[in-house]
Order: C-alpha cells, then sequence, then structure tokens
C-alpha cells in the first residue's frame, strides 16, 4: 500500500475503532486491553493483512509522548492521602525492586544465553541490558479489570500498586540507558558511573518535576483565560516542556511529568474537571495508538524464532525474579501480610513500556538487537496472557477481594477537595421512616443541608414537608462529617407531610434523560 494522507486517516480510523470494539468484548472474559489492542495491531500488520510498518524510530516517538501523557495524567489521579501510609513499601518497590529484578533476571538470561544450542550467547553487560527493559510493571492495567469486574483490594494493596505502577518506568529506563551506553561505546561496566548517572537522573528529575507542578498549579489558578477549552490545551503544553527541558538537561523526563502530575493533582485547580475529562480522553487515545503501533512493528513469524528462550525467560520472571523482588525488597513492612506479597508478585504485568524501551537498543545499533526485541515482545505477550487474565481469580483464591469502594455518589455531583464540605448519601429504609416521613421530622445533624432527593429517575428538590418514601437516596452537604443515622423522631407542632407529584406540593422535581 502507498500511504497518502487520505489512506493514512482511513487506515489509522478503522484500527482504531476495530480496537475499541474488541475490547468491548475481551472485557467479559477478563483480557486486558493492552492484549487486545496489540493482538489488532499484529492482525492488520506484515504478517496478517499486509499493513507494512517498520520504524522503531517513530515508534519509540510514539512511546515517549504516550509515556509522557500517561504518567502525568496516572500522576494527577493519584492522591496523595491515599498513598501516603504506603509511600515508604511503594517507593522500594520502584527503585531497589526494580534494580532487582534487573539482576537476577540478567543473570538468568546471561545462564541460558550459554547454554549449547540455545544460539544467543549474550554478554553479562548485554544480558542486563535486556532485563533492564523488561524491569518495570503495568500493574495500572490490572486496575480496568478489577473495575469492570467491581473487585477491590484488602490491606491498601491498590495505593501501593498505583504508586509502584506509576513511579517504577522511570528507574527501568534509567536502568536500560545507562546499561545501553555502555554497551553502545564498548566501555568497561562501572557500579560507580552507573550510580552517579542514576543519581543525576532522579535529582533533575525530582526537582524539575516538583517545580514544574508547582509552576502549572500557579499559572492555572492564576491565568484567567477566557475560553474554559483551553485550559487543558495549556495543560498537555505544560506536560511536554516537562519532560523536553528535564530531557535536554540529562535528567529523567518520565519521572519528572509524572511528578509535576502528581503536585497539580494534589493541589486546588480551576477548571479541574474540564482537565480531568481532557486528560483521561487523551490518555486512552494515546494508549491505543501506542498498542497498536507496536503491534504493527513487529513481524509474528519471528516471534516463534525467540519462543523457546523467551518462554523460558518469562517463565523465571513471573515465578521467580518478581517474587523475589518483592518478598526481599519488602522485608522490612511486617504488616504486610504473605498473601499480599503474592498478590504483588502476581500482579507483575509486563505491558507496552519494556517494548517501547526495547527499540532503543535497536536504534541504537546493539547486537543482536532484533532478537532482544522480539524476546521482549514475546515475553510481554505471556505476562499479559497469564497473568493479566487470572488478576481476578488470584485476588478470589487469596481471599483478597473486597466490594469495590463506590466513587462520586448518584448524582454525579462533585465539590471542590478545598471547599471545607463534603457530600454524603443515605437511602431511606423502613426504620428509618417508621416514626415520621417529613423531612422535618428527620434528627438532622446540625451543619448538614439535604440538597437534592433521588426518587427512581427523579431528582426532586425538596423542603421541609417533603413526604419521603423506602427507596429514596438522600444527597446531604455537610462540614466534612459524616451523615449521622437520622432518628425520625417526630417534632411537636410539625406540619402534616405534602406528597410530591412532579412540580406540586411546593418542591421541584425533573426526570433524568
Amino acid at each position: 500500500m502507498v500511504f497518502t494522507p487520505e489512506n493514512i486517516f482511513l487506515s489509522g480510523s478503522v484500527l482504531i475503532l476495530v480496537s475499541i470494539v474488541i475490547s468491548k468484548t475481551g472485557y467479559r472474559f477478563g483480557v486486558p486491553t493492552l492484549l487486545l489492542f496489540i493482538f489488532t495491531g499484529m492482525l492488520f500488520g506484515s504478517d496478517g493483512l499486509g499493513f507494512q510498518f517498520d520504524s522503531p524510530q517513530v515508534t519509540q516517538f510514539i512511546g515517549m509522548v504516550s509515556l509522557s501523557i500517561i504518567l502525568f495524567s496516572g500522576g494527577m489521579e493519584t492522591k496523595f492521602k491515599d498513598i501516603k501510609p504506603v509511600i515508604a513499601p511503594g517507593v522500594v518497590l520502584s527503585t531497589a525492586g526494580v534494580m532487582m529484578t534487573t539482576l537476577v533476571t540478567g543473570m538468568f538470561i546471561c545462564f541460558v544465553s550459554h547454554i549449547p544450542g540455545v544460539g544467543l550467547n549474550l554478554s553479562p553487560v548485554v544480558s542486563m541490558l535486556l532485563a533492564a527493559t523488561m524491569s518495570s510493571t503495568d500493574s495500572a492495567s490490572v486496575f480496568n479489570l478489577l473495575k469492570i469486574q467491581k473487585i477491590g483490594l484488602k490491606h491498601k494493596m491498590r495505593p501501593i500498586l498505583e504508586l509502584e505502577s506509576g513511579s517504577n518506568d522511570p528507574m527501568a529506563y534509567m536502568l536500560t540507558i545507562a546499561l545501553m551506553e555502555v554497551v553502545v561505546s564498548n566501555s568497561d561496566f562501572s557500579v560507580l558511573h552507573l550510580s552517579y548517572e542514576l543519581a543525576l537522573q532522579f535529582t533533575l528529575g525530582g526537582i524539575i518535576g516538583y517545580g514544574a507542578g508547582k509552576l502549572g498549579t500557579w499559572l492555572v489558578n492564576r491565568i484567567n483565560l477566557p475560553n474554559a477549552s483551553l485550559y487543558p490545551v495549556m495543560l498537555m503544553s505544560i506536560v511536554f516542556i516537562t519532560f523536553t527541558v528535564t530531557d535536554l538537561l540529562h535528567g529523567n523526563g518520565y519521572l519528572s511529568v509524572y511528578l509535576a502530575g502528581l503536585v497539580m493533582g494534589n493541589n486546588r485547580l480551576s477548571y479541574r474537571k474540564e482537565m480531568s475529562a481532557f486528560m483521561e480522553g487523551l490518555t486512552w487515545l494515546v494508549q491505543i495508538i501506542m498498542f497498536l503501533t507496536l503491534g504493527l512493528l513487529v513481524n509474528p513469524g519471528e516471534l516463534l524464532d525467540v519462543g523457546l528462550v523467551a518462554l523460558a525467560i518469562g517463565t523465571f520472571m513471573i515465578l521467580v525474579a518478581r517474587p523475589a523482588s518483592v518478598f526481599v525488597t519488602l522485608i522490612p513492612f511486617r504488616k504486610i501480610p504473605r498473601s499480599a506479597k503474592l498478590f504483588v508478585s502476581w500482579v507483575g504485568l509486563r505491558g507496552a513500556v519494556p517494548i517501547i524501551f526495547a527499540t532503543y537498543p535497536l536504534i541504537h545499533g546493539v547486537e543482536d538487537a532484533g532478537i532482544l526485541f522480539n524476546i521482549v515482545f514475546f515475553i510481554t505477550l505471556l505476562s499479559l496472557a497469564v497473568q493479566g487474565t487470572t488478576i481476578s481469580w488470584f485476588a478470589r483464591w487469596l481471599k483478597l477481594d473486597m466490594p469495590e469502594e463506590k466513587q462520586g455518589n448518584e448524582f454525579g455531583i462533585e465539590l471542590p477537595d478545598d471547599l471545607g464540605s463534603e457530600l454524603n448519601e443515605m437511602e431511606m429504609t423502613d426504620e428509618l421512616l417508621e416514626k415520621g416521613r417529613c423531612l422535618s421530622q428527620m434528627d438532622i445533624p446540625e451543619g448538614t443541608l439535604v440538597m437534592l432527593i433521588k426518587r427512581g429517575n427523579s431528582v426532586i428538590v425538596p423542603n421541609g414537608q417533603l413526604e419521603l418514601q423506602k427507596g429514596d437516596i438522600l444527597l446531604a452537604i455537610s462540614n466534612n462529617e459524616p451523615v449521622a443515622r437520622m432518628s425520625g423522631e417526630p417534632r411537636d407542632g410539625e406540619p402534616a407531610c405534602r406528597k410530591v407529584d412532579g412540580m406540586r406540593s411546593g418542591s421541584s422535581s425533573f426526570t433524568k434523560k
């Protein structure tokens, strides 16, 4: 096919549409979205329907843009109050855990590659480089499955996994770049030099990311743009400026954008709802594009050539390297039960990030880079197919599942975090209504106001004489205190209740469309 602007738009749109349709079908079977998007790309690729795409440079650029947006968005969605109690184990997993995974896996790869008949014969440094590209996890993809199947996690594992998955990519990136420089320059491996590079990238990435988050927060709240739609666009430009400036100064751009998102997401922001909706949609778009591109880049027929060795390495990572890194690095945290550590070990999914990192050796001409890329791709598919499809079952087997915590409320109303008040819901039962049905007869705590009542598909603006019914859901605003149980004790001199039907009886109602 000769690519023109017209058929690029057409084929790209068809790929995205097909991916979305396939992903909906896959949800029913608990298949990770990432795996479905990659398979869609492979289906349309050179060994499938014949789309020819062979550019690691373009793939790497798409991956860089996508990861910047994904990490920033993930930082914005991470609430510091949730991760604060588990920040220590999360950071240890994303740093020491990644390094240990690289070391243990690299040693195994070096051993396997020298077995007669394998035909790899990788040096220790190249073996470590291959392990480093696969050392980060894509735990975030697990939450889609848990959310769809409405499964929560005990022992605060969700914030631990969120923190790890959002912050371990920078560590894997730094190890990959540092080890690749050693391989390309044919210099001797130096632990001191590697430590210096890691410290420099961490320091610059942390400082610039924190500063960008503070500056971005100040700018969003002070600029007062005439069009609210420009705020998300400005936010996206902040993301790319932060990444680029950090990278030019030889810091870790991925760490800086994640920290910038974390800082901005935990401060008061004007037009937060508009920016969050924009970033959520943009994140899904870049994920789809990135996964499709990765699927188009690989030649499925070449995966068979490395199938056995990749299967051995992948099995070792799943059953040995990942569990060892989790259990060893979490030794100081005795309050985390063994079952939780087992689950964290199993959730160590490989995703798009390892494949993106595997393009760096391809671009820089590392010997056997094509073989390394195919091994990483094969292991990613193996991890997603085996671990990704058994997450829910594993949580139930370890008895770590719980009902998913409800997000938001029935009315779709949100309040700014810094308002000093919160919204609460209460469903009326026979017990609450047996002593009185008027809203004015309810023992409502001081400082609490019932704003709306949902009855079926209608939302009612109440007054004191409204007659409540079983199943009514009351939305109340209070001064950061839970709504107490309303006793329903009748009060002397209260007027009779009035039934509400449509717009009658002194209250208003409307039906949701």
